[in-house]
């Protein structure tokens, strides 16, 4: 024996879930993405179809039921953009010669600045940055204090900062960091 199918006016739950599933949708998918209104409308369209093929028998909320439907549609919605994504990559801007030029050029003012950073500030963007050595590892190679390490990593880059802004200014240490270490 089948159970009763439960008495549902489709139009009212339509009405009150509409605005939870897009929500729900929206911030799944991005607000700016222009199919979060379609698979808002296929999540309520399913839902009304399962619940007049009987597959909705009342054993939950009909709200823990649309909500199982719109999980699903938004990971097999997920799932459909990444394998489009797959087969046909997006096209890369091939940059024009003034942009690699420019870009050139930044590379070598940032190159310069590093060099005529003092040999402390140098050392430790090398270790960490460079050779991608933990903070702690970068201490003990350098013989001094994580946190020493956090404020030379820090202040060396706003030194390079200030020098790729203003060429001219010149690249010393900070007047509180007098200290040997």
């Amino acid at each position: 024996m089948t159970p009763p199918k439960p008495d549902l006016d489709l139009d009212e739950i339509v009405a009150r879930f509409r605005p939870v599933v897009g929500f729900k949708v929206r911030r799944a998918l991005g607000s700016s993405n222009p199919d979060w209104e379609d698979v808002t409308n296929e999540v309520l369209a399913q839902t009304i179809d399962k619940v007049r093929s009987g597959e909705f028998r009342g054993d939950s909320q009909i709200g823990t039921f649309i909500y199982t439907i719109a999980v699903r549609r938004i990971v097999d919605y997920i799932r459909e953009k990444t394998r489009i994504t797959r087969k046909f990559p997006p096209e890369n801007d091939v940059p024009s010669a003034e942009e690699k030029m420019e870009t050139d050029e930044r590379i070598q003012k940032l190159a310069k600045a590093v060099s005529s950073l003092p040999q402390k500030y140098r050392e430790a963007l090398d270790l960490y940055y460079y050779r991608e050595l933990s903070r702690e590892e970068t201490a003990r190679r350098l013989g001094i204090s994580p946190a020493r390490v956090s404020e030379r990593i820090h202040y060396a880059r706003k030194l390079l900062q200030k020098a790729v802004r203003e060429p001219s200014a010149p690249l010393s240490a900070p007047p509180s960091d007098s200290r040997k270490d």
